[in-house]
Order: C-alpha cells, then structure tokens, then sequence
C-alpha cells in the first residue's frame, strides 16, 4: 500500500502563496505518476496538475496553468504543489494522487490519495 500525505495548507489572502507538499509515507523502488486535484463544498472534483514518473511531463487544469507548479523530489518520495498568486476561487480542499504511470486529469484512473489539506483564500 502507498500512503500518501499533504500538508501545506492553511488560509491565506488573496495574492499570497503556498507550497503544498505530498509525501509517500512507505519508501518505493519505482516512481509514481502524480496528480494534484482539488474540491470545494458543493462542487464537483477538479484536476489541479499532474506529473509523470519521470517529472519530464506536466500537466495543469485550465485556471491554474501559469499560476501553479508541478514538481517531484524522488529522493524524498515527494511532490509539491506551489501556488502563486492564490484567488479566492482556489479556495478548496486539495488531494494528491498517485498512480503506476497516469497524471492525467481523469480521477477515476489513479489508485491511491491522500486525505486532504484545506486551502483557504480570502478575499
């Protein structure tokens, strides 16, 4: 089993920036293929980012591209999400996800997530 954790979040003013982290919390011999997604209460599951195993190839939902960045530290069995320039709409709870080889946007395609950290933007 791969157990993920994030952590990073908190609340924060329009403008400012965080840096979300994911760790696996078991060490691995291979590399997983990460996502970031992100839900607010009463809306539906949105993809934030992903990136590939080998962290050559980046992906990022449509509101976030040029604002936030993918990257992975393999040593550490971490992703990070940093997030610049943070909007109120960014308000959400954020999810990593871990699969053998997909960081696309489609949810249903990853095996393993963690339990969440809470982003919240103010105005």
């Amino acid at each position: 089993q791969v157990q993920l954790v994030e952590s990073g979040g908190g609340l924060v003013q329009a403008g400012d920036s965080l840096r979300l982290s994911c760790a696996a919390s078991e060490r691995t011999a291979s590399t997983y293929a990460m996502g970031w997604f992100r839900q607010a209460p009463g809306k539906e599951r949105e993809f934030v980012a992903g990136i590939s195993n080998s962290g050559r190839s980046s992906y990022y939902g449509d509101s976030m591209k040029g604002r936030f960045t993918i990257s992975r530290d393999n040593a550490k069995n971490t992703v990070y999400l940093q997030m610049n320039s943070l909007k109120p709409e960014d308000t959400a709870v954020y999810y990593c996800a871990a699969d053998s080889s997909y960081s696309g946007p489609r949810a249903l395609e990853y095996d393993y997530w963690g339990q969440g950290t809470q982003v919240t933007v103010s105005s």
